[in-house]
């Protein structure tokens, strides 16, 4: 199926560059590299995601004491609020 994709102009040049030492086309280097990225990826479980989103207690309190410590010995003035959010029930508030 024919599809077009922008390619930065360096990016481009070094591809041609490895097909050529590879002695294949562009468009099959670029065939591999999308079938490797896409295998590669497919490696990760199915919950990977919703597993970094998790917390294990132990580490949580580590991190969580580990961030008083911080705060407390801080000289610096407190950071900047950039924006402030607030729940309702609607949903969140910018």
């Amino acid at each position: 199926m024919p599809t077009s994709v922008r390619i930065p102009k360096p990016l481009l040049v070094a591809v041609d560059r490895r097909a050529r030492a590879l002695k294949i086309s562009r468009n099959r280097l670029t065939v591999q590299a999308l079938e490797r990225g896409v295998r590669e990826a497919s490696s990760w479980s199915a919950d990977f995601f919703e597993r970094l989103g998790s917390t294990i207690p132990d580490v949580a309190e580590g991190a969580e004491e580990m961030l008083k410590g911080i705060r407390a010995r801080r000289r610096s003035k407190e950071p900047v609020k950039l924006w402030s959010t607030s729940w309702t029930p609607t949903g969140y508030r910018f």
